[in-house]
């Protein structure tokens, strides 16, 4: 392809981002011999959502707050990428932006980190659960609602030392982001899908540039792009899109392969962690965006866009403690 132009990548500044885009990059220089070590160049941008490390995302935007600095650094060519987790992205992306590269995805499932090495199941009644997630505060109160949950901010190494200095008797982690970190071993106990249905996107991580633009860098990027993984994502986010939900809605979806065929899964909660809705749709792999968009609209004829809308935020108190 020729010798590249130095290549800007913007992530988060956070140990979570560097490992993405140290896996991103490694796989990039692997298909291209032209992109050298000292062409791609890392820009750290600080966003809203690190800025407010402590307060509650849906109270302050929730839609974007990880990503919105570095679309803007994007958008305004300071950069030529941005490397995000996907569940991060808002379902409605900037229409000059696009997602080109998709990583391959890992395990999307939740994992459960306590000081007592158990399940969820064998806690004690009133243990401290912490999360930042409002689907996961949903899922939790449907499982467990003897249990106290703690809203809990910071990355990856920060909540594991929270818990470790006792402020919380277990929390709720990505069990992907735990081993993208190599602390996989300190999970205690793997969430089943069927038990705890994962967020959209989980486990995947996209790469997003400007829409016209660079299209060398644009081919060398769709060459390495996973395309089961780009399919199963954008059907998830084609449901959200159906519905206007956002990354703080309490809605899990996950569409898988088998064989030929995909599998759309998707449940939905009230913040009392009742589940309020629950379906699947499968098909062929080339119809995973009609059953998406089907999914979508069958979520609204149960339970109508007003009550969707009305979830994206928690109106009542993040932390919760059992009333006996």
């Amino acid at each position: 392809m020729g010798k590249m132009d130095p290549i800007t990548i913007g992530i988060r500044n956070s140990q979570l981002s560097l490992a993405q885009t140290e896996e991103f990059v490694k796989k990039l220089r692997a298909s291209n011999s032209d992109v050298a070590e000292e062409s791609t160049i890392i820009k750290y941008i600080k966003t809203t959502g690190d800025v407010h490390s402590g307060h509650r995302l849906d109270q302050i935007g929730g839609k974007g707050l990880f990503v919105k600095e570095i679309e803007e650094q994007i958008l305004n060519s300071n950069i030529d990428m941005g490397v995000h987790s996907m569940k991060d992205l808002p379902a409605k992306m900037n229409k000059k932006l696009e997602i080109v590269c998709w990583m391959p995805r890992l395990d999307p499932r939740d994992a459960l980190l306590s000081n007592t090495n158990t399940s969820i199941s064998e806690l004690p009644s009133h243990s401290v659960v912490g999360t930042s997630s409002i689907r996961r505060r949903a899922q939790l109160l449907n499982l467990r609602k003897d249990l106290n949950i703690k809203l809990l901010r910071g990355n990856v190494d920060t909540r594991i030392q929270k818990l470790k200095d006792g402020q919380y008797d277990a929390i709720i982690l990505s069990y992907a982001g735990l081993k993208r970190l190599g602390f996989q071993d300190e999970a205690s106990y793997i969430f089943p899908s069927n038990l705890f249905l994962p967020a959209a996107c989980q486990g995947a991580v996209g790469i997003q540039v400007k829409r016209q633009k660079n299209e060398k860098l644009r081919e060398l990027l769709q060459n390495i792009n996973d395309k089961d993984t780009e399919t199963s994502c954008l059907a998830e986010r084609i449901v959200l899109q159906t519905i206007n939900a956002n990354c703080n809605s309490p809605i899990s979806v996950y569409a898988k392969f088998e064989n030929d065929m995909i599998i759309i899964q998707c449940d939905f909660f009230n913040h009392a962690g009742e589940k309020i809705f629950s379906d699947q749709r499968v098909g062929a792999k080339k119809e995973s965006a009609e059953l998406a968009q089907e999914m979508g609209e069958k979520i609204l004829k149960t339970i109508g866009q007003e009550t969707v809308d009305k979830l994206d935020v928690l109106e009542n108190d993040f932390n919760y403690s059992p009333a006996y």
